[in-house]
């Protein structure tokens, strides 16, 4: 099963811009185009145009042994190996933290995960956010222990971490990345569960917040 699930199902991802977050606020000319649409070919990263994105170059389609560990380079990780199987990626709201390698392989379909603080975001912010996800294709909300800013939305090399659910980046992010067939090394995979004995969405597997071991596989950004 695994050796069947690690064969690449599209072509690598284009090409990224390792970099640093830009400065400015979260409105005007740091804003992405509301009336374009993710991945218009006139510009394929409309996230360029959002300000606080960070933007990482990773390879694709490196893929883990069953159950091993990632080093990731970033917390949460927004890119790089990842396990064979990936996390149910169509508009799931997880109560509990999950397993970072299961959840950069869902990225890598194009997907948007949000994570946030479960400490810093809870009532009416939390409600908000999942009601921006649940029942979303290529959406996913889950709360990451640790975190050090409130909110932090992930797509496969890119990272944009924010302090409110009431901030308007949120949906210029997601209306970016999501499915952008440009940015996604997968664009169009599938996200429903592709192995229930590895990944049961009712019960996923958790984040291991306990550092790596000699074992895990490294980040390589390009």
């Amino acid at each position: 099963m695994v050796a069947g699930l690690s064969v690449l199902l599209a072509t690598a991802c284009s090409e990224g811009v390792a970099g640093q977050p830009d400065p400015g606020p979260g409105s005007g000319p740091g804003a992405a185009d509301p009336s374009e649409p993710a991945g218009a070919e006139q510009n394929r990263d409309p996230s360029t145009r959002i300000a606080g994105v960070v933007r990482v170059d990773y390879p694709a389609g490196e893929h883990t042994a069953a159950g091993q560990r990632v080093a990731y380079d970033k917390s949460p990780p927004f890119g790089g190996p990842h396990d064979p199987v990936w996390a149910d990626c169509t508009g799931i709201v997880y109560p509990k933290a999950v397993r970072n390698e299961h959840m950069v392989h869902a990225l890598e379909h194009g997907t948007v995960w949000i994570a946030y603080h479960p400490d810093q975001v809870t009532g009416a912010a939390l409600d908000k956010l999942e009601s921006k996800v649940e029942g979303q294709q290529y959406l996913m909300l889950s709360p990451y222990p640790g975190l050090d800013r409130p909110i932090s939305l992930q797509s496969w090399g890119h990272q944009l971490k924010l302090d409110s659910a009431d901030d308007a980046r949120i949906d210029q992010f997601i209306k970016a990345l999501r499915a952008n067939q440009y940015q996604a090394p997968e664009p169009g995979a599938r996200c429903d569960t592709a192995d229930p004995t590895v990944f049961d969405v009712t019960n996923p597997p958790p984040l291991d917040t306990t550092p790596p071991g000699p074992d895990a596989m490294p980040v390589q950004p390009r």
